[in-house]
């Protein structure tokens, strides 16, 4: 029986990232879902690519025009108003930011259920600002006014419950993975290899992080440049905001191509050979996810989700360890090529099997469903 619930999603920004690609994805494509329900999303600050996409596909999307960190009691009052216009059934908030904003206007809007997804770890508090910090202590307090907090993995969880998060309901929804998006593709690769100047016997190994202390790009090039000193193969691709302006260490002069921003990710994957991970904290990193429906194996640093994710398809070490980081990744370049690919073949399977499309929409799909 089709629903006439109406779902409005409460985000900061729908610039570049994991949680505002996700939630690109798992609003339903005109904005009405398969089950009837009704989406609108609601911005807190900037637009951006993802919210262009979204209105392209006939999705309201509305803009508050707050500041980070700012505008707290205005941009509570804005988003009372729009969930009035919107006659929001459930308010499903992306994040830290949104998820305050939404506990605070929800009283004045007809208390619409609340759902809080939380998408981060709190392993370490390294570049988070103090109006951040504030948020996640305020959050603690309030855990018991959404009907349930969803998480996109279990470190995630843990961590929020050492700081105090005691919600009625935890509910884990898993990150998900296109298969159509995310995918190995023989012309798509010898494309991209070309543009990047990569021989064919050039290994490439790919890092997919915005640069950001918690990313730790100076341990993942140093670990890159040990790595290069011993096999003459080996070229490091960098794909990120800000990734345009890292000073490239001696070793990889000549050697790596930092490309910055890009809106087209999955692409650049297909002409890679693996990936790597060097973060400090993460919940499920949606880059290793994204790699690995692409068909790459991985080595990650054991953070979040990270190990639960990749299993016996790549390589898991301690995060901040450079030298484990670059013996692990030398290992997986030594591999004879088609052992790499297995890997990756495997990689691929066991992403969309816990991750697929239809495994993660059933799990939002919940969230909203009317309870009995």
């Amino acid at each position: 029986e089709a629903l006439s619930v109406r779902v409005v999603h409460v985000i900061t920004s729908l610039t570049a990232g994991g949680a505002e690609r996700m939630l690109t994805r798992t609003v339903p494509p005109t904005g009405v879902g398969e089950d009837g329900s009704r989406h609108a999303v609601v911005v807190l600050g900037a637009l951006g690519p993802f919210a262009a996409e979204l209105i392209a596909r006939g999705v309201t999307v509305v803009p508050l025009g707050m500041r980070p960190g700012r505008d707290l009691v205005r941009g509570t009052v804005r988003l009372v108003r729009a969930l009035r216009r919107l006659q929001a059934d459930v308010v499903l908030a992306w994040l830290a930011h949104a998820s305050l904003v939404a506990t605070l206007a929800r009283p004045f809007a007809g208390r619409p259920r609340l759902v809080w997804l939380v998408r981060t770890s709190l392993e370490s508090w390294a570049g988070i600002p103090w109006h951040s910090r504030l948020t996640v202590r305020l959050l603690a307090l309030l855990s018991r006014r959404p009907e349930v907090i969803a998480v996109n993995s279990e470190a995630g969880r843990r961590d929020h419950e050492r700081h105090g998060y005691r919600p009625r309901r935890w509910a884990l929804v898993p990150n998900r993975f296109d298969p159509d998006e995310w995918r190995p593709d023989g012309a798509d690769r010898s494309a991209v290899r070309s543009e990047l100047g990569l021989a064919p016997e050039d290994i490439a190994i790919v890092h997919v992080a915005r640069v950001h202390p918690v990313k730790d790009h100076p341990g993942v090039l140093a670990a890159l440049e040990r790595v290069a000193a011993h096999r003459p193969e080996v070229r490091a691709v960098l794909v990120g905001a800000g990734t345009e302006a890292l000073p490239v260490p001696h070793g990889l002069v000549g050697r790596i191509r930092a490309l910055g921003e890009r809106d087209d990710v999955a692409r650049l994957l297909r002409g890679c050979d693996l990936a790597v991970l060097g973060s400090r904290a993460e919940g499920l990193p949606n880059a290793l996810g994204e790699a690995m429906a692409s068909g790459l194996p991985c080595v990650s640093t054991d953070v979040g989700d990270a190990a639960r994710l990749v299993g016996g398809t790549g390589r898991i070490v301690a995060p901040g360890d450079v030298t484990a980081l670059s013996d692990a990744l030398e290992a997986m370049v030594a591999l004879p090529s088609e052992e790499r690919a297995a890997l990756g073949a495997a990689a691929r399977e066991r992403v969309l099997a816990g991750h697929g499309p239809g495994v993660a929409m059933a799990a939002y799909t919940e969230l909203w469903a009317p309870r009995p």
